[in-house]
């Protein structure tokens, strides 16, 4: 079983009944790095190599069917993706919490799980279902994960019905940072990061007019998008160039918190394609990139610091109803009480305490509260108050 790139082309036109058209070009060679990437970098077992290989035909056949979709209805090009928002910050800083509980308000559009995995309905359906096909295929590939590494339920909270990122969107064009954490990669995820990602977020944003042509349809009435994805920290140039009027809601936690844990959800996403999966790799890959993405990060904040507000997780956690009023002040949407009353019968159902604890330590990353204060030096400066 090979990752040839066009084999798996006409594979997945096969599996897409014969489909030709995938869509703007710009993702082949992107592609084609992280093909040989799979291939001379990750050291995948059999399974890995199965996973990896079903998932990037899936995004091609997914591919396919989207371009299939705007050949047949082009007004879907002329959708526009108004002026959303979206959370981001160091993982574990409570982005998916808030994002979770803000998609509850019913005026604002959010992506979900079996949407990013399959942002084309499946062949057959025309949305007249009680149950959308995407969703079953979802279920099943979350309870294949869960049953190869239980510990990923404690890591992060896995629900195909639920808002997730559009870092899942960025993968259908090949420019998502998502292989590193399914494996080691790290000369092709240094190569990502220097690349030029515009063309990544132009197609998260053809697929986001697309699933909102798709929700309008469905009876879905919203202006804006609340968007989630940390991974956006470190591409905010690109992000603002498509997104002109987009703003973001930046939340900050204590490294000290949030690097190991982290590391440990990579760790139980990295055991489910390789054998060789080192714990202080993990460790030494993902604080120094996300040093140099945190790094972007601010200057960004520096340059427009009216397109960001800042929330720290210690005040989201203590009332995060405070932290939703600010956001919707930010953003310009009235807070209602039936926001509200969602907000906190989301807040309810969806407790932490509901989930089993997620257990991990500094030392089995090879981190020390000393290094990593040292490491994140200039965010600890900006944002993390010693005192606290």
């Amino acid at each position: 079983m090979t990752f040839d790139f066009e084999d798996l082309l006409a594979e997945a036109s096969q599996r897409a009944g014969g489909l030709q058209d995938f869509g703007p070009e710009d993702f082949r060679e992107p592609m084609r790095r992280l093909l040989a990437a799979l291939e001379e970098e990750a050291d995948l077992n059999e399974m890995g190599r199965v996973t990896q290989r079903e998932r990037i035909l899936g995004l091609l056949v997914a591919r396919l069917r989207t371009e299939e979709y705007i050949e047949r209805y082009p007004e879907i090009l002329d959708e526009k993706v108004g002026p959303s928002f979206s959370i981001i910050g160091l993982g574990r800083t409570g982005t998916t919490m808030l994002h979770r509980m803000l998609s509850s308000d019913d005026r604002l559009f959010s992506l979900r799980w079996y949407e990013s995995r399959n942002p084309a309905p499946l062949p057959g359906s025309d949305g007249s279902e009680e149950v959308d096909p995407r969703i079953r295929d979802a279920e099943a590939e979350i309870e294949m994960m869960l049953e190869a590494s239980p510990e990923l339920i404690a890591a992060h909270p896995m629900d195909a019905h639920a808002p997730d990122e559009e870092i899942m969107l960025l993968e259908h064009a090949f420019m998502s940072g998502n292989p590193e954490a399914f494996c080691s990669v790290p000369k092709y995820a240094r190569r990502l990061e220097d690349e030029d990602a515009t063309p990544g977020y132009a197609y998260m944003d053809r697929l986001l007019c697309f699933l909102q042509w798709q929700k309008k349809r469905a009876g879905q009435h919203a202006d804006r998008w609340v968007l989630k994805t940390p991974h956006h920290i470190g591409f905010l140039a690109p992000f603002f160039e498509i997104f002109p009027e987009a703003k973001v809601v930046l939340t900050h936690r204590d490294p000290i918190q949030t690097i190991p844990s982290m590391c440990s959800l990579i760790h139980s996403i990295r055991v489910l394609n390789s054998d060789r999966v080192d714990q202080r790799e993990i460790g030494e890959q993902w604080s120094s990139r996300l040093v140099r993405m945190m790094d972007r990060c601010i200057d960004l904040h520096d340059q427009f610091p009216d397109r960001f507000l800042d929330l720290q997780y210690r005040d989201l956690i203590a009332d995060p109803m405070v932290g939703a009023r600010q956001i919707y002040d930010f953003v310009g949407m009235a807070w209602t009480p039936e926001a509200e009353a969602g907000m906190r019968e989301w807040a309810v159902e969806n407790s932490r305490d509901k989930r089993p604890v997620h257990s991990y330590t500094l030392e089995q990353y090879g981190f020390t509260e000393e290094g990593l204060r040292k490491q994140f030096a200039r965010y600890y400066e900006r944002f993390i108050d010693p005192e606290l």
